[in-house]
Parts: C-alpha cells; sequence; structure tokens
C-alpha cells in the first residue's frame, strides 16, 4: 500500500470517527432533551394527583361538637342553636361498609359544618338489611345508638363505626356495645338494660319504615341537603362543603 493510499484511509477513518462521535452526540443531546421534558411532564403529572388527591382528602376536626337533641322519631340533629337550615340529613346503617367509608371520609366535615353553624345536620340510622347476620347485627347496634343518651350519641356513634364487623360475620354484640358506650362516657344500669333487653328495637323498626317508605331511601348511604340526593357529592368534603354553601 503506497503512502497515498494510506493518507487517504487514515482520513477516511478519521473521518468516520468524527461521524460516529457526531451522532453519539446528537442521541446524547436528544436524550437529555427528552429526558429533561419526560422530567418535566412526571412533576405536572405528580402535582395533579397530589392536587386532586389533596382536595377530597378527609380533613380532622377536633373542636366542640355542636349541641346534639333527640328527637321524638328516634333522629338525632346536631346543630347549633338558633340554626334550622341547611338541613343534612344521613341515613346510614351500622353495618354498612359504604356508611363507615362515608363517615371516615366525610364524618368530621360534617361535625365541623354544624359547629360553625352551616347546617343542621339530621343522623337517621335504621335496619337496612334483611338477612342475618347482617340483620341482626345492624338492629342490635341501631337499638344501642337509641339507648344512648343524646349528648354521648356522637362520639357512641362514631364508636360504633370504628368498631364495625366484616361484614358477613357475626358482630356488634350487646356487651361490646355496652362496653363501647362505657368508652363514649355512657354508663348507668340503664343504658345496660336497653341494650341487653333490646328495649328499642320497635323503635328502630319505625325508623326503618320512615327511611324506606317515606323518605324512599334504597340504599346506605343516602344523604340529602333539604330534602335532594347528594350523596355522590357526600363523599368528597370539598364538594359537600361546597353544596351546603350554595344551598343557604
Amino acid at each position: 500500500m503506497g503512502k497515498a493510499t494510506r493518507e487517504r484511509s487514515a482520513r477516511e477513518r478519521l473521518a468516520e470517527q468524527r461521524r460516529i462521535e457526531a451522532q453519539r452526540e446528537k442521541r446524547t443531546r436528544m436524550i437529555t432533551v427528552v429526558g429533561g421534558a419526560l422530567a418535566l411532564i412526571l412533576v405536572a403529572v405528580g402535582l395533579v394527583v397530589y392536587i386532586n388527591s389533596s382536595k377530597d382528602k378527609s380533613e380532622e376536626y377536633a373542636g366542640k361538637l355542636a349541641p346534639a337533641t333527640r328527637e321524638a322519631d328516634g333522629s338525632i340533629v346536631m346543630a347549633q342553636p338558633g340554626v334550622t337550615a341547611p338541613v343534612l340529613e344521613i341515613y346510614e346503617d351500622f353495618q354498612c361498609p359504604a356508611c363507615k367509608n362515608l363517615e371516615d371520609t366525610s364524618g368530621d366535615t360534617i361535625k365541623r359544618l354544624a359547629a360553625e353553624g352551616k347546617a343542621k345536620v339530621v343522623y337517621r340510622p335504621f335496619r337496612l338489611f334483611g338477612q342475618d347476620p347482617l340483620k341482626s347485627n345492624s338492629e342490635r347496634a341501631a337499638n344501642a345508638a337509641l339507648c344512648a343518651p343524646a349528648d354521648k350519641w356522637v362520639r357512641f356513634h362514631d364508636e360504633i363505626f370504628d368498631n364495625q364487623p366484616r361484614e358477613g360475620s357475626v358482630g356488634f354484640q350487646n356487651d361490646d356495645l355496652i362496653a363501647w358506650g362505657g368508652e363514649s362516657g355512657i354508663t348507668g344500669a340503664g343504658f345496660e338494660n336497653c341494650v341487653k333487653q333490646g328495649e328499642k328495637n320497635t323503635q328502630v323498626a319505625s325508623m326503618t319504615e320512615y327511611a324506606l317508605n317515606t323518605a324512599k331511601v334504597e340504599s346506605t348511604p343516602t344523604v340529602k341537603l333539604d330534602g335532594e340526593v347528594i350523596t355522590d357529592a357526600a363523599f368528597s368534603p370539598s364538594d359537600l362543603e361546597k353544596a351546603v354553601a350554595s344551598a343557604k
């Protein structure tokens, strides 16, 4: 191979090497640009997910509750004195998992709205289930709730939901309900006898009749605002608050 041929070959190898390096640099720049864009997209997506998840995050209300009173029909009204509207009615069954979910998600928001005088809250527990063990579980819990004094009712209500038995299993035994009542500040033989003897079962049946045949409740929970069903909105604390504010 002559000198000219060797020089030409060297130049060709150098040119090929430079071409390869140029392609490598181009790929590196593209990866950097795409990676940066992808990172921005991921940050944006993460921000949207965070905002959406935070929007409906359950709050924690630890303030003083609005006064609670029991009506003749067994319902519990939680409202500040003089507050008569808007009326937020909650139809629930203590054995219902979706009702527990509502309490876990929006229960504290409901308490705060009542405490701030923004709503008159009416709890209407009843027995939805018609087959055992769900039926008996539900009836025992509803009876015990009616046995509880009004000023301890909301705390006892929350205690019952906190201890909801797995659906399909036997639960809400009377001794347990009495113990949870004690943890809620309810004591005395009157409460214990009322729970054990099922003294409020007749009223549970009346409340069930009202919910199903008068209020036309088809499932639990059912949440009504001034008579209009807003159950879906009630599962979002922010949407619930907006609905209550717009009802005034």
